[in-house]
């Protein structure tokens, strides 16, 4: 079990740390056949990718039943780490690259993770509504909006209330200007310790 998710999420149950604790290992095979993460990123996988991921648990605690809609996955990021923590959440992972989704149903079947569902899609054909869109930075804050607003069901059971959740790094104010009267920001760093989570946010913008 990594002492770094330990250190941060002390409280975790038996079930959680065994699928934490085989997590690189399973990503590391995968990664052989399919790349879906950087070879010398591999090396920092715990804190660039599974800590980065649960850096939202931080903030937002997904009561059960909260549907979540994870868009431009990867490799199961930040969607596969909060389906552990958050097992009464049902986490839809959706990417347009076929090879990613295979690495993800792969890893997900793996771990026995009954609360994820992958799916091969582009975001302009996904027509379900969720609580929440994550996404760890995969294009433009307002082009990701434009893209996944029409997702987000209205209310919610969720504090903060539903809307899109957003991992994002370096200047982002261009990016946020025209939602500057809505969107929360967090710094990662007030809660990780990590020099590589000093330029890294999260971005919340309500429904």
């Amino acid at each position: 079990m990594p002492e770094k998710i330990l250190t941060y999420f002390p409280s975790l149950s038996d079930s959680q740390k065994e699928r934490f604790a085989r997590l690189q290992d399973i990503y590391l095979r995968w990664n052989t056949m399919i790349n879906v993460i950087s070879r010398k990123d591999m090396d920092n996988f715990i804190v660039h990718h599974v800590l980065h991921s649960l850096a939202i648990a931080k903030v937002f605690k997904f009561p059960p039943k909260t549907r979540i809609l994870d868009v431009g996955t990867g490799g199961g990021f930040p969607g596969i780490p909060l389906a552990i923590l958050f097992p009464g959440s049902d986490f839809t992972l959706l990417d347009s690259t076929g090879k990613k989704i295979k690495v993800v149903t792969a890893v997900t079947e793996e771990l026995g993770l009954k609360n994820v569902k992958p799916v091969h899609k582009r975001a302009e054909e996904e027509k379900s509504r969720y609580n929440f869109v994550i996404s760890r930075g995969v294009t433009d804050f307002r082009q990701f909006v434009s893209l996944t607003s029409k997702n987000i069901s209205t209310p919610g059971n969720n504090k903060p209330g539903n809307g899109i959740i957003c991992l994002k790094g370096g200047d982002i104010a261009a990016e946020l200007a025209q939602y500057q009267e809505k969107v929360v920001i967090w710094n990662i760093s007030d809660f990780f310790d990590e020099p590589f989570f000093e330029p890294k946010k999260i971005v919340y913008l309500p429904a």
